[in-house]
């Protein structure tokens, strides 16, 4: 199968979307499929695309202004140009928004079909941004997916949401997660006294540090006695945060080993931003065994078992999340409990199991629109 992976975001960058876009190219590639990525080419100066499974099209991009680590792809040849050429059976539009959006046109113009991938709230990123607009967001997304042969929803609460808003042909597709990477045995006894010199509880952020994460809600459980808040990730937010969480140690942009060590030296892990289509950091902390207190709305509905693998609290409550903190750091036969009971039930869901049922989404549509055509 001949597949182009129409991505807003792919390597060098760090996101849900490059890291979702590389793991499927990887798993095509593994199952003897040949696929190509078309994507905005990255900040001058970033690293070459030398670790790609696959070749990659690069479109010319703009910085996001107030957001630089996001990148907007221009209008360009190269997308249509770039399907035509690898003569492609399906495409992949992977989150899309402005080059996906061009990529679904290409497609329709060409005759292929087009499978979509849900990826961003969109609709809560226009609450957080511009405090409206969020009907206006909805109706582009129903717009861009209503075209597409099939749509994958990551979680049940995207599923719902999309459905709500007259989307058509929605099916479920989760995320999966290197459970190789991520384990309890990158535990790191050197790197916790470095974190939390006084042996405090160690518990983790990892994310993009921006507005609609709402990392801030974090400030409570800085002023826990014994707690040390340790903060991964870079964005706009960075400054603002330094202030609004004394004493935490923010430790930037981590990635690999590094980022798997960090990840299992937590006690535990919080998850602040209400609007995850899935919250890939909860399933790598999980991976990890940590337990973990994210709120219940979106993507972490899905993947915590309230009072089994961490507890699920009220979105933007601070003070539901420094008690929730407050009780898990007192009890650490839960944590373990919890922790063990995490690794478990992520222990399935690895990026071939997840591979092997897109595969099986990418069957169906061409199934279908040759169906059509045979009609």
């Amino acid at each position: 199968m001949r597949v182009v992976i129409v991505t807003e975001s792919f390597p060098p960058d760090v996101n849900g979307v490059a890291h979702c876009a590389l793991q499927t190219a990887r798993h095509l590639v593994d199952r003897g499929h040949s696929p190509l990525v078309v994507a905005p080419a990255p900040a001058p100066g970033s690293a070459p695309d030398t670790d790609a499974p696959c070749p990659v099209v690069r479109v010319p991009s703009l910085p996001l202004p107030g957001y630089p680590q996001v990148r907007v792809a221009l209008p360009s040849r190269r997308l249509a140009a770039a399907l035509l050429d690898h003569r492609a059976d399906l495409v992949h539009l992977a989150s899309p928004f402005i080059l996906g959006v061009r990529g679904m046109a290409a497609a329709a113009r060409l005759g292929i079909p087009a499978l979509a991938v849900y990826q961003t709230d969109l609709a809560g990123y226009a609450r957080t941004y511009m405090g409206a607009g969020e009907a206006a967001a909805w109706r582009r997304i129903r717009s861009v997916h209503a075209a597409a042969d099939r749509t994958l929803a990551p979680s049940s609460a995207a599923l719902t949401d999309l459905e709500a808003h007259g989307v058509p042909r929605v099916r479920l597709w989760p995320r999966g997660v290197d459970t190789v990477r991520f384990k309890p045995e990158h535990r790191d006894e050197a790197l916790r006294r470095e974190l939390a010199p006084n042996g405090e509880l160690i518990v983790g952020y990892v994310g993009r540090l921006a507005p609609e994460k709402h990392v801030e809600l974090l400030a409570g459980v800085c002023g826990l006695q014994g707690v040390k808040v340790v903060v991964v990730g870079d964005g706009p937010s960075h400054a603002h945060l330094t202030e609004a969480l004394p004493g935490a140690v923010f430790l930037g942009r981590r990635t690999g080993h590094d980022l798997a060590r960090i990840f299992a030296s937590l006690d535990l892990f919080a998850h602040t931003g209400p609007f995850e289509t899935f919250c890939q950091t909860v399933q790598e902390a999980m991976a990890s065994g940590v337990p973990v207190v994210a709120p219940a709305a979106g993507g972490p509905l899905d993947l915590v078992a309230h009072e089994r693998t961490g507890l699920l609290v009220p979105p933007c409550d601070a003070a539901a999340v420094t008690e929730a903190v407050r009780t898990l750091a007192a009890d650490p036969d839960r944590r373990a409990a919890y922790g063990l009971a995490a690794r478990t039930m992520v222990e399935g869901r690895t990026w071939a199991a997840v591979g092997d049922q897109l595969i099986g989404h990418y069957d169906d549509v061409l199934a279908a629109r040759r169906a059509v055509v045979a009609a």
